[in-house]
């Protein structure tokens, strides 16, 4: 069983029975927009199948090693450039489901936790089911497009908490409260409320880390000098590129390219790096673009031998335009 997923099956069997409330408000949802989004409403009755996750994770404090979305898809990603995703089913593993049977990562529209595995079901605790519910649920593993672990991925600098490992204190202490408000004030007592009433105790002192106004500010200025230099490389790139279209072609008759002129400090691999590279793509006009447009054209048709093989059809065509207009004649006065 994954390390870390263990744990957060814990966390998980404590919160059965949530259901969301009127208008798809849920605390999880609430928590995830106050603590990531600059406090952004929208979170607060959004699909909350991930973010349960995230909550779950922080509670542990395990975030850096489940990761904090709200989005299945990026999640699922995350996964994969930590080398942590694969499709062997494992009790513990965040599992990613596609109802279109695609296997794609793209396509993922639901995640859950792995309880356990039996045959070809899986047995899951998932969040926001059923349309509003965290319960157990039984899954087909055809539904399935694959699966995080948690225990595999490897933080730089960090290690799992004791609590996980079992260095140390195995008992669940919640880290987090959830948001206080009118609406989960009303909910009323739930199963596990006994065991997990401790989400509303203050932290204590300790638990709180202290920034220092040295780093602090280190951190800004690093900041404020990345960003200039990076407006000021983009203003760089925008002053040398063209106003007109590089390239023109004649529209009607035989299409000839025409020699592309450049200004003189920008050289055809200045485009092409900036085309291989995202962060210069703002600085690249229209004009660059049609010339790459054109360049695509003439790559397509380099096999073409211009003159020869254009002027062959021009021939041909002269030659059969008399006998067309012929044999259009004598139909159009046999209708007469």
């Amino acid at each position: 069983m994954d390390p870390v997923g263990a744990k957060l099956l814990d966390v998980a069997e404590k919160e059965l029975g949530y259901r969301e409330k009127a208008g798809g408000y849920t605390k999880y949802g609430s928590w995830y927009g106050k603590t990531y989004e600059d406090g952004d409403g929208y979170y607060s009755t959004a699909p909350w199948c991930d973010m349960f996750l995230t909550w779950a994770a922080a509670e542990l404090g395990v975030q850096d090693w489940v990761g904090e979305f709200a989005s299945t898809v990026d999640h699922a990603t995350w996964f994969e450039k930590h080398d942590a995703w694969g499709t062997k089913p494992e009790p513990g593993a965040l599992v990613f489901f596609s109802w279109s049977g695609s296997k794609d990562i793209g396509s993922i529209e639901h995640v859950g936790l792995v309880e356990s595995v039996k045959g070809s079901k899986l047995h899951t605790i998932e969040a926001n089911t059923d349309g509003v519910y965290l319960k157990r649920q039984t899954r087909d593993l055809g539904d399935v497009v694959g699966y995080g672990y948690p225990g595999k991925v490897k933080v730089a600098g960090k290690s799992l908490p004791d609590t996980i490992t079992g260095g140390g204190e195995k008992t669940y202490v919640a880290k987090h409260a959830a948001p206080v408000t009118a609406a989960n004030a009303a909910e009323g007592p739930r199963p596990g409320d006994a065991v997990t009433s401790q989400h509303t105790a203050p932290k204590a002192a300790g638990d709180h880390q202290v920034v220092q106004p040295e780093a602090l500010l280190g951190g800004l200025l690093a900041v404020a000098v990345c960003g200039t230099a990076a407006l000021t490389t983009g203003k760089a790139m925008a002053a040398r590129v063209p106003t007109e279209a590089p390239v023109r072609v004649r529209r009607r008759g035989r299409h000839h390219k025409r020699p592309v002129a450049l200004p003189a400090d920008l050289t055809p691999a200045d485009l092409d790096a900036a085309e291989a590279g995202t962060a210069l793509m703002p600085a690249i006009s229209a004009a660059v673009a049609a010339e790459a447009e054109e360049r695509e054209f003439w790559s397509r048709v380099s096999t073409l031998q211009e003159d020869k093989e254009l002027a062959f059809w021009d021939t041909l065509h002269a030659e059969l335009a008399p006998i067309w207009s012929d044999a259009a004649g004598r139909t159009m006065a046999g209708r007469r």
